[in-house]
């Protein structure tokens, strides 16, 4: 089974001295880690906000093979795989042709090892909101995404997985990915248009991901929800007003959880799940308004960690992402 938890670093080795906790990676969000670790690291320059700094940890109870690439790491059990590419911008390349040389890359890999089926995507690189060359970065970076899917990805765009795009201070393209050797479920949103539907007011080329996707195991469900913003249809709500974006975040995240009660029959939101949050804030000084805004939420009793990042549209002040696994769970 793949495990996720949020850890401080020093409590790093007991999780590797158990017998059946096989690293898989680590995460470390804005700060390296103290000492080497025996799994891929994935290091993203978004600064932790309020509260002692964690690490993300992927462990799996099978035994793991790491398989390292040019610019990436990869690590799979025989039905998952999580991994990693970066990916340096060069002097006179676009984004866009950036990011479709390594989403090109990305779906060859996991093709030809046995992963078709992609769960759940990340991504980050820095200045997400900068012109290029007349257009808005995050949108080139949408029209290299678009270009190698429809080009790869069988079923486009049914089979298109959650996925998250945040802007970080600093480095490369960063694309982080869950394949399997199984398909999942995707899942749209009631209250939002598919967004790869979107107009092309929002550039030449659609966003490209689904608002959640669904794995099961013979042991459990799982339900990733995509990076999550105050968005109500395609129109952007609440200008300026955090606590409000952060309320109309929290209502498309209920409607996310209806939704995949509809499609599985499970509840999601019941309180034995284990349940990760991130929140990305796109400026520190509105951590206390929209953690005052998220206390009487469900993220108020789940672990969350709380990132300073750039958003996909200049008035978005915040965004959430989730992950919710339902145990005990028979195909």
């Amino acid at each position: 089974m793949l495990d996720v938890r949020y850890l401080r670093p020093a409590e790093l080795p007991f999780v590797f001295a158990e017998s059946d906790a096989h690293p898989m990676a680590i995460v470390s969000f804005g700060h390296r880690l103290p000492d080497p670790v025996p799994c891929p690291t994935i290091m993203l320059d978004l600064p932790q906000i309020g509260g002692s700094p964690l690490v993300e940890v992927w462990t799996s109870d099978k035994p793991v093979t790491i398989r390292e690439t040019v610019g990436g790491s990869m690590a799979m059990t025989n039905d998952v795989l999580i991994g990693s590419f970066r990916l340096d911008e060069q002097p006179g390349v676009s984004l866009d042709a950036t990011t479709y040389a390594g989403y090109r890359d990305l779906l060859q890999q996991v093709r030809a090892m046995g992963y078709p089926h992609l769960w759940r995507i990340w991504n980050y690189f820095p200045h997400i909101n900068g012109d290029q060359d007349g257009l808005e970065r995050y949108r080139r970076f949408c029209v290299g995404r678009h270009q190698a899917l429809t080009e790869s990805l069988a079923d486009f765009p049914t089979s298109l997985p959650a996925a998250t795009a945040v802007g970080t201070r600093s480095g490369p393209l960063q694309i982080v990915f869950l394949a399997g050797a199984q398909p999942a479920t995707h899942l749209g949103n009631p209250r939002q248009l598919n967004a790869y539907e979107y107009p092309e007011d929002y550039g030449p080329r659609s966003p490209s991901f689904a608002r959640a996707t669904i794995t099961r195991a013979e042991h459990d469900a799982r339900l990733y929800i995509a990076g999550t913003a105050s968005i109500v249809g395609h129109l952007s709500q609440h200008t300026g007003l955090p606590m409000e974006q952060a309320r109309e975040t929290l209502r498309n995240i209920h409607a996310v959880f209806h939704q995949a009660k509809h499609v599985t029959g499970l509840d999601f939101t019941e309180p034995q799940r284990r349940t990760l949050y991130k929140v990305y804030v796109r400026e520190p000084n509105l951590f206390p308004d929209i953690r005052r805004a998220l206390q009487d939420s469900p993220l108020s009793s789940h672990p969350v960690v709380f990132l300073e990042g750039d958003l996909c549209r200049r008035e978005l002040l915040m965004e959430i992402e989730g992950l919710i696994i339902a145990e005990s769970f028979s195909s």
